[in-house]
């Protein structure tokens, strides 16, 4: 479909201010916008001033002939695909050939038949229309591959700083350092969280008399459990400590009834043992997992120093869970009093009386949690 006639601009050169006068009245009453120039340096700098959409061009003038202005317009390559027409008087065979070799789009014989003129100049300025559109979109096309091309560095350096984070911070730590900066999780806060410590029973004795192989396998397995199953009940892992872990819920992320969840996890935790404690034991391993489940207001935040940052727990619920989980025999998960009272009657759970625990000046009341209904 051909653009209107008034969304172009035509410039008409002729040093006869007569044929400029007919043409412009030709191009005017069909809704073109018509500028004008009586010589050769004049059509030059209104083309340097604002680029038109086509050019009529005279051919004879004196100073710079039609042809000259031409070849100078050609040598820019920002004017490449300005629609240019030669408007002669003489032999047209003979200047079109001229005019070829200088780079003409076409040529109108004078006197000038204006059905011809309009059909001419609608085609041209047709096709010049299509071309501008065409680059418009390209040069939209070229700004949007570059800014996908930096959205991408700046989500591979993302990535690649989140990794590098996940060395040293748990997966939901390390994601909002990454989001909104250290200062906004890593200074330190307080919140109430449920919290499991884990050991596995029996492996002092167990890594004095076995290989270091075994030792370190049986230490991977053990870690994968607790970690695998620390993503699947949103938990974070705050530490490994050789034959411990510790890990807490509604942390940097909130957790629904972290209680809940903490409990799951344990159980789920122990489920997910019970495969590699029975090949332990067929390899004459005496291996076993006991845990302690507090719940309660904690000090979270970054400890460290400028090279290395760990993301930590610091309260009396870090101590007692890890007092908890000391008085766990093989196969148990010894919750806290405030802890079992946080969880609904689904789960089973016994008091096993109150329990005299290191660092505690009052016996603590205590609870044996063994599954979930």
């Amino acid at each position: 479909m051909a653009a209107p006639a008034d969304s172009a601009r035509i410039l008409v050169v002729d040093d006869q201010p007569d044929n400029v006068q007919l043409l412009s009245d030709i191009l005017s009453v069909h809704g073109y916008a018509v500028e004008t120039a009586l010589s050769g340096q004049a059509a030059l700098d209104a083309v340097a001033r604002s680029v038109p959409d086509l050019v009529l061009l005279d051919v004879v003038m004196p100073g710079m002939s039609g042809l000259q202005v031409l070849r100078r317009l050609r040598t820019d390559t920002r004017l490449a695909m300005l629609p240019i027409v030669l408007v002669t008087a003489l032999d047209p065979d003979i200047e079109r050939v001229k005019g070829l070799e200088a780079g003409a789009d076409d040529f109108i014989a004078k006197p000038v038949d204006a059905s011809e003129l309009l059909a001419r100049v609608r085609s041209l300025v047709r096709v010049k229309h299509l071309f501008d559109r065409v680059e418009a979109q390209s040069a939209e096309l070229k700004a949007l591959n570059e800014d996908l091309e930096r959205r991408v560095l700046a989500k591979v350096a993302e990535v690649e700083r989140l990794s590098k984070l996940k060395r040293f911070l748990a997966p939901q730590v390390a994601a909002r350092v990454s989001l909104d900066g250290a200062d906004s999780i890593l200074a330190s806060h307080r919140r109430d969280i449920a919290l499991v410590f884990f050991d596995l029973r029996g492996f002092t004795a167990f890594s004095e008399i076995s290989e270091p192989e075994d030792a370190m396998r049986v230490l991977r397995e053990f870690h994968h459990a607790i970690g695998t199953q620390s993503q699947r009940f949103s938990g974070t892992i705050e530490r490994f400590v050789g034959d411990g872990a510790m890990v807490f819920f509604n942390d940097p992320e909130p957790v629904p009834e972290p209680c809940v969840q903490a409990a799951r996890f344990a159980l789920a935790v122990f489920e997910a043992c019970r495969e590699p404690i029975e090949r332990w034991r067929r390899e004459g391993f005496d291996l076993h997992i006991g845990a302690g489940l507090a719940y309660g207001y904690a000090t979270l935040g970054a400890v460290g120093f400028s090279d290395r940052y760990d993301y930590a727990v610091v309260g009396t619920i870090a101590n007692l869970a890890s007092r908890l989980c000391s008085e766990a025999r093989g196969g148990e998960i010894i919750v806290s009093a405030r802890a079992a009272a946080a969880l609904p009657e689904t789960f089973r759970r016994e008091a096993i009386g109150p329990l005299t625990l290191k660092g505690f000046r009052d016996p603590v009341e205590a609870f044996r949690l063994s599954g979930a209904g």
